[in-house]
């Protein structure tokens, strides 16, 4: 029986729609999470498609909690009882909250308070909306192609990635309290969360960028889908992430060995995206073949390839079925559809669906007891004292580690130069690249040779002094290398290991190559990412997603075993899928599609709609969000006639900041687009103090870097220290976890098991 690492944790969950993703992910760890809502139920449970009366977004979102009715600020009394039997308490602007009386009556309680737009600034009293979001936070600026107005990713991203987010500051701040007993107040804006985890500018970036930050990016949208191609074949689409010269041998190989591609010049990604023959000449190899067969054929060849599924194929592939990915969950009485069976599993097992969305109860308490937790001494930050050791590349592994630095952690980025993590690359080949120097700030630096037998066993006298340990290789690749899970269990009992993965550690597909393209092609977001009238032109490329919000769960799954770990004194192992984590995202969806398929009736709820408005200047837009016949009433008024047309034609003889703030003042959701090199100096970020100055001792000039995960009342900002390069602290290491002399490193230097940089 799996011991969830948040039993005995209590949560308050007052967080309406799509952000009840928060308290699900806490139940789903183990938590005991009651959902507060006002008397008649929250608003959110009869929003969007409904299914013998329940609403398939409010069952996604509030799986395994229990809900009570409290009416403020007449109930304030019952609140603030609830209050002191609880440990975290998640608010999103509740009507009547008396927060001083709170405070008061509950100093331990850890609150954590979300805004829209944040607490402060000229942005302050604006609503946001997903499309909003996805205007303020830079992503529709790169999302579309030249030509054509920008295009609003599908589903709810935004938010849904801002949740994980949000539950590693709470889970940081819980952390904090069990070292010093104080309570917190966190205060997270979705704007700044929803910035940082879905496809931040100014962190790490994909592969394909080769170090170029996004905020270098041209004005206007890129066509930049030859960096990871969809082609037609017999029966839809299959997309290539073709990148080392080996994979483009076996891709030439399999077309026969075309002579007119047989150069060295080919081997370079630059020859190939530019040329106008080769995708024309593979597209017609590829004419008579099925997207299965080209699977199977391009796995055998080594050949990164995935089919372009759409969402309900996704969730019946042969690796989602062996995985249980997906479990019957009954909304009603004789009526069950499939939703995610969570994001995480614990010691092997899935920490999934816990039980059906909540019933309002008159009086819901907590029943299970409290836990008592063996803490460490108080500290200024949450994981001060937290030993990491980081084996993470690219973007998900480095985002993990670098998210415990910020919370304190001693983070030790583990690399060889003969295996450097790919973001160091960059395209005019400087010693650090500036997305790496933006992604890694704050660990240290080793290098070891792991194929040493003195490198292994230098390596397992880290893991014996280490609290976590961060992975993010193709599964069993740790274990090729000598250090699989009862290795490191046996050296360290107390080993935290984190580890992330394209489609998870078991199942069939567990070994596949795990790119993101390959991921959002195979979990059906490629297909959706496209304009309504060119279904065929996918439009996906630009975006790293779920890279950044993998790493957040990642992060919530270690600091949930750290937390158990005080509980119980042992360690755990936590593993992601990022396919599924891209699939819980598509809940509602998928259940609505398993509906239609069974032949159940669906209700079609009435949607906000989302418009792109055209404003004064060279591609320069806005979004509104109108949720309701009010809120189309107030825009007819603003702009003087009815409908998209009559608002376009008044938003283009204005700036797009001076429309958002029109549309705002009338009470409708609305934001201009913002490109991501213009989001430090837009006057809501600067407001919140979201981004700051960095500098790097290998870079001429200063460089801009997110700030804190969230705003802390106790908790104090992180640290800047430069990214590392390549075994820059690899003696300083040494002797500070294993208490090594001068004269014992000397050896491991000079047979390089370990290297120092200069």
């Amino acid at each position: 029986m799996i011991d969830l690492p948040l039993s005995g944790v209590r949560v308050i969950d007052a967080v309406p729609g799509v952000l009840g993703s928060i308290g699900r992910l806490l139940g789903e760890l183990g938590a005991e999470v009651i959902r507060v809502e006002p008397r008649g139920g929250g608003a959110d449970r009869r929003a969007g498609d409904t299914v013998v009366g329940a609403s398939l977004s409010f069952v996604a979102a509030n799986l395994g909690k229990t809900a009570t009715a409290i009416d403020l600020p007449r109930e304030q009394a019952r609140l603030l009882a609830l209050a002191r039997e609880a440990d975290i308490l998640l608010e999103a602007g509740l009507p009547g909250l008396d927060r001083a009386a709170l405070r008061e009556a509950v100093p331990t309680l850890i609150h954590v308070a979300i805004s829209d737009l944040g607490a402060v600034g000229p942005w302050k009293d604006w609503q946001a909306s997903d499309a909003v979001l996805h205007a303020l936070t830079g992503g529709l600026s790169r999302s579309g192609l030249p030509g054509r107005p920008p295009l609003l990713p599908p589903g709810q991203l935004a938010l849904e990635t801002a949740g994980p987010q949000i539950a590693v500051a709470a889970l940081g701040a819980f952390i904090g309290r069990l070292r010093t007993g104080e309570g917190e107040r966190v205060d997270v804006s979705l704007l700044e969360a929803g910035m940082q985890a879905l496809d931040p500018g100014f962190g790490l970036s994909g592969s394909a960028q080769s170090g170029v930050p996004l905020w270098k990016m041209p004005h206007s949208r890129t066509d930049a889908r030859h960096r990871y191609p969809i082609l037609p074949c017999a029966d839809g689409f299959v997309r290539f992430c073709i990148l080392a010269p080996r994979q483009w041998r076996a891709m030439h190989a399999w077309m026969g060995a075309p002579e007119a591609f047989a150069g060295p010049e080919w081997d370079r990604v630059i020859t190939r995206a530019t040329s106008p023959d080769l995708l024309p000449a593979i597209t017609r190899f590829l004419a008579d073949k099925t997207r299965g067969e080209i699977e199977e054929e391009a796995a055998r060849r080594g050949v990164p390839a995935a089919a372009v599924l759409d969402a309900s194929e996704a969730v019946a592939t042969p690796q989602m079925i062996a995985r249980n990915a997906f479990v019957p969950v009954e909304i009603a009485p004789g009526c069950t559809l499939p939703f995610p069976n969570g994001t995480i599993e614990i010691d092997g097992a899935r920490a999934g669906v816990r039980g059906p969305a909540p019933a309002l109860s008159e009086d819901a308490r907590f029943i299970e007891p409290r836990a008592s937790f063996d803490a460490p001494p108080a500290a200024d930050y949450p994981l001060a004292g937290v030993r990491v050791l980081d084996m993470g590349v690219i973007v998900v592994g480095g985002e993990t580690g670098r998210l415990l630095a910020d919370l304190g952690a001693d983070v030790v980025k583990v690399e060889n130069s003969a295996f450097p993590d790919g973001q160091r690359q960059s395209l005019d080949d400087a010693p650090v690249s500036l997305t790496f120097a933006a992604g890694h700030r704050n660990k240290r630096g080793l290098s070891i040779d792991l194929r040493a037998e003195r490198g292994k066993q230098l390596f397992l006298d880290l893991v014996r002094q280490a609290d976590v340990l961060l992975s993010n290789f193709k599964p069993g690749t740790l274990a090729s290398l000598g250090f699989d899970a009862e290795t490191l269990r046996a050296a360290n009992p107390r080993l935290i290991a984190v580890d992330s993965s394209a489609f998870g550690p078991t199942g069939p597909w567990s070994r596949r190559l795990g790119y993101g393209p390959l991921v959002r092609a195979s979990a059906g977001l490629s297909r959706q990412w496209v304009y309504p009238d060119a279904p065929d032109a996918f439009c996906d490329t630009v975006t790293v997603y779920p890279d950044h919000v993998a790493a957040r769960i990642g992060t919530v799954g270690a600091l949930a075993l750290l937390i158990r770990r005080m509980r119980t004194g042992a360690g755990g192992m936590a593993s992601v899928s990022q396919a599924e984590v891209m699939l819980g995202h598509m809940a509602a969806d998928i259940a609505r599609r398993a509906a239609n398929t069974a032949g159940i009736a669906v209700e079609a709820g009435v949607p906000a709609e989302d418009w792109l408005l055209p404003c004064a200047g060279d591609d320069e837009w806005c979004v509104a969000t109108l949720r309701s016949a009010a809120d189309r009433a107030a825009v007819a008024a603003l702009v003087g006639g009815a409908g998209q047309d009559a608002a376009a034609a008044w938003a283009r003889t204005l700036p797009p900041q001076d429309a958002a703030a029109q549309l705002q003042d009338a009470g409708v959701p609305a934001g201009m687009m913002v490109r991501v090199a213009d989001l430090p100096k837009s006057p809501g970020y600067q407001a919140l103090g979201t981004f700051r100055a960095a500098t790097h001792p290998l870079l001429p000039t200063p460089f801009q870097v997110e700030g804190p995960i969230a705003h802390f009342e106790r908790v104090p900002v992180p640290d800047q220290r430069p990214a590392p390069r390549i075994g820059e602290d690899s003696a300083e290491v040494l002797r500070d976890w294993l208490g090594l002399s001068d004269d014992a490193i000397a050896p491991l230097l000079a047979d390089k098991i370990i290297e120092q940089a200069a």
